[in-house]
């Protein structure tokens, strides 16, 4: 069984974003005429034998690019494979805080994922300290994204120290998943990792072709319990993800941490 912890079912509205011309540069698809079907990426799973998606929903300054009521109603349809996480508008705090409390509440939400570079904030900015204690008091993590932005937005929010480093020494309850491995700063993600018990990577916006060195090292030896596989689906396909797992030399109980038991005791599936 496999899990994958960043998947996004895409509106028309969020692909058709202008932030993401140089993302359909790189992988040269064309958008969609209209919406994408749910079956679609139901079929992507299956083929990549993922058995349940983690499904985000996006805010962004403008307003909603795939909304916790859209990410909620495709959990709805197919709630045996699909769990979802919510987002929330920064610039509001205490509005925020409400809505994560409505979606993990009322809606069964797993947790909240914020994009630093989306919003040009780093997450130790002080708009998403009432998030984490939330979080924190609802018993559900924080996920971001780390690394360089591949969308038309600065890398600068990405760097893992000093930013997460921060958020971390502040909220040590609090769960952080740091996905799309934190690359041209693996390094750092990894230490950070190391550092604090309750912080995770993900694998996300990666083939496991092009995992960076430090990152399987670390998978390889001590960081078995700390590494969540992630495709960042539609823009890499679960199966085009792990098509060379076999490659990175692990053996089956980090395979199976990795695919899915550590996904499970993070968001408590």
């Amino acid at each position: 069984m496999a899990i994958d912890v960043w998947m996004q079912h895409p509106t028309a509205r969020f692909l058709r974003h202008e932030m993401f011309a140089s993302l359909r540069r790189w992988t040269g698809e064309a958008i969609p005429e209209g919406d994408v079907p749910l079956d679609a990426t139901v079929a992507a799973m299956d083929e990549g034998g993922v058995d349940l998606g983690v499904l985000c929903a996006w805010h962004a300054p403008e307003g909603p690019l795939i909304s916790n009521e859209e990410v909620a109603a495709f959990v709805e349809l197919h709630p045996d494979r699909f769990v979802a996480l919510a987002a929330v508008d920064l610039r509001d705090p205490m509005g925020a805080v409400r809505e994560l409390r409505r979606c993990v509440r009322d809606l069964g939400f797993k947790g909240l994922r914020v994009i630093p570079w989306l919003w040009g904030l780093p997450p130790d900015d002080r708009r998403y300290y009432p998030l984490y204690a939330e979080c924190v008091e609802l018993g559900v993590p924080f996920c971001l994204q780390v690394g360089h932005t591949g969308p038309l937005r600065s890398s600068e929010p990405g760097r893992p120290i000093p930013y997460l480093d921060n958020v971390a020494l502040d909220f040590p309850d609090l769960v952080i998943v740091g996905g799309h491995i934190g690359y041209p700063w693996t390094e750092e993600m990894v230490a950070l990792a190391r550092k604090y018990p309750n912080v995770y990577i993900d694998t996300s916006a990666y083939t496991t072709r092009r995992y960076p060195p430090e990152l399987v090292r670390y998978l390889q030896a001590d960081g078995r319990a700390k590494v969540l596989f992630g495709s960042n689906y539609p823009m890499i396909a679960p199966a085009r993800a792990l098509a060379d797992l076999d490659r990175l030399g692990i053996d089956d109980e980090t395979r199976d941490l990795f695919l899915e038991g550590n996904a499970r005791r993070v968001f408590s599936l």
